[in-house]
């Protein structure tokens, strides 16, 4: 079989990275070729959010459109075509509705976050919200023969529009994923938090349960990718990193107590439970405990009390964060438990093999209805 991927961006996106790239190798043990096709390239990736190079990410957005185009001809030596997300970033869905209704070539549509809920971007405000078309996400569901899901609030929405729904969790490679020795000693934890500019106004939810930390506790916090060019806590050391692929695995490894916080009051309720809770299983992967808030799928990864603890309210982060920062066994214990568990729920093969089969399976609908038709 062989699968066009159509995603929205480069490899240094997380969903491109871990729900597209890392299994194209496992899906050709599998006999399935999957060819990946991001709109955006590294470049224009890496400057889409900068309002000082919007001539460049114009030019750049013109010709990724351009691009889509050459893909429609690619697609004829496909049998299947696995859109992540959306086809483009921008507009309506035309790739989409040119291959799955003109052409009908079976279309498999991959959901990671609640794309079908729109937003205002903090970069480019409202004029963005109407370019991106958010409309679009029900369209494709409506248009694919089953739909893969990152958790069960995405998988809920989908049913819900009469389409099938398969739960594919965001996993990461557990052998490239792993814990670091961790002595006992006395030096001061890590504390850390990776993601995005998006998220960052989560962690800064949580700051004030840090600063009155720091006032009991002695630690670090480490944060990477939140754009922000300085991050002041009164009383806590921060060392800020912009985010670097090639030091992912790594910063990882450097952090002794995971951060996760969700606020829903942020953005939605409905955009937050539908958060893939991603973070949990790196945290697990590489064998810390980590804090999350009981948000969407972040509270219902791990096992509470064993692999980490959850936290809503100011009170419990600090207890929660201030156990952890106290008792560094009970930190190797937590982190020894969440390794085995990643390793056990959240291992590449057996989601390669789910995938495997939806895609399989959106082929043999495409079959049977066109067997029907005739």
């Amino acid at each position: 079989m062989k699968v066009l991927a159509l995603t929205s961006y480069p490899i240094e996106a997380a969903a491109t990275r871990y729900r597209l790239a890392q299994f194209v190798d496992p899906l050709a043990e599998r006999g399935i070729t999957l060819t990946i096709r991001p709109f955006l390239d590294t470049a224009l990736f890496q400057g889409l959010y900068d309002k000082r190079k919007i001539a460049r990410t114009t030019l750049g957005l013109l010709t990724s459109t351009l691009r889509r185009v050459e893909d429609l001809f690619t697609a004829r030596a496909m049998d299947v075509i696995l859109v992540q997300r959306e086809a483009m970033i921008l507009g309506p869905p035309w790739v989409e509705w040119m291959l799955a209704k003109a052409f009908s070539y079976p279309m498999v549509l991959d959901l990671d976050d609640a794309t079908y809920l729109s937003y205002t971007s903090p970069t480019y405000g409202r004029a963005a919200k109407t370019l991106k078309w958010f409309r679009k996400t029900d369209d494709l569901i409506r248009w694919s023969k089953l739909v893969t899901c990152g958790n069960r609030a995405i998988a809920d929405y989908v049913t819900g529009k009469g389409a099938i729904a398969r739960i594919i969790p965001t996993v990461v490679d557990t052998d490239l994923f792993i814990p670091l020795d961790r002595p006992s000693n006395t030096k001061p934890p890590v504390l850390g938090w990776i993601g995005t500019h998006s998220t960052f106004p989560y962690l800064q939810s949580i700051f004030p349960v840090l600063q009155d930390l720091a006032r009991k506790y002695p630690f670090r916090l480490k944060v990477v990718g939140a754009g922000e060019l300085d991050i002041k806590i009164p009383g806590v050391e921060i060392e800020n990193l912009k985010w670097r692929l090639e030091r992912e695995v790594s910063d990882f490894q450097s952090i002794d107590i995971g951060l996760y916080p969700i606020d829903a009051t942020l953005y939605s309720d409905h955009w937050a439970a539908a958060k893939s809770g991603f973070k949990a299983i790196q945290y697990m992967a590489v064998g810390i405990p980590y804090v999350a808030s009981p948000v969407g799928a972040a509270g219902e990864i791990g096992v509470v009390g064993t692999t980490h603890f959850l936290a809503q309210s100011p009170d419990e982060w600090h207890n929660a964060l201030g156990c952890l920062i106290s008792d560094v066994q009970k930190r190797l214990t937590m982190g020894a438990a969440g390794r085995n568990h990643a390793i056990t729920h959240y291992a590449v093969p057996a989601h390669a093999e789910k995938l495997a089969e939806a895609l399989l399976a959106a082929m043999e609908v495409e079959r049977t209805f066109a067997k029907n038709a005739s």
